[in-house]
């Protein structure tokens, strides 16, 4: 198994975050990984990228050029990121506030009102908790226990308290994931 993934998102969506809890995650399930953060000087707004590899093998380098899966939070990472998504893979998008929508047919197109859906549960920075848990449906890398577990590593102790939410968040994406055949 080698699944290949860039997340990408403007800075604060929470995209270095879910990537970092999948790589960690794959590490805590003795699985093989890299992680690599791409951003600019911005802290916040300017668009930021994340590359993860997980896989059952060593893996020789973080550096791609072309994805298993593409998780994409705004529109810029949509346009730029499509292309490169391996034909027959997966590009994963949030549909609340990207309106032009995907083009490619030999793609597996996987719409995720993310925004909308972290709103109803009361925060919208859990946005990107949400879109995780929908690549954890199409993908089945890692599981959700394992992201819950890891969380209590990768979240500062003041923000221990948010992890049911985050836990919400993640069975949330895999439910609405799941209804997309």
């Amino acid at each position: 198994m080698l699944q290949e993934v860039m997340f990408s998102g403007f800075g604060g969506q929470g995209v270095l975050t879910i990537a970092k809890n999948l790589a960690y995650t794959a590490m805590l399930e003795g699985k093989q990984t890299c992680w690599m953060p791409t951003y600019g000087p911005e802290m916040r707004g300017g668009t930021c990228g994340c590359t993860v590899s997980v896989s059952d093998k060593p893996v020789s380098s973080p550096i791609l050029e072309r994805y298993s899966t593409v998780v994409a939070l705004n529109q810029p990472s949509l346009d730029k990121y499509e292309s490169k998504v391996n034909p027959g893979g997966i590009l994963i998008w949030e549909s609340t506030n990207i309106h032009n929508p995907p083009k490619r047919k030999d793609i597996k197109i996987v719409p995720i009102p993310a925004y909308e859906e972290s709103n109803k549960l009361g925060n919208p920075l859990i946005m990107g908790m949400i879109l995780l848990g929908a690549f954890i449906q199409k993908t089945d890398s890692i599981s959700i226990e394992s992201v819950i577990k890891g969380l209590k590593k990768t979240l500062p102790a003041r923000r221990h308290d948010l992890i049911p939410l985050n836990e919400k968040a993640l069975r949330r994406g895999f439910e609405l994931a799941k209804k997309i055949k």
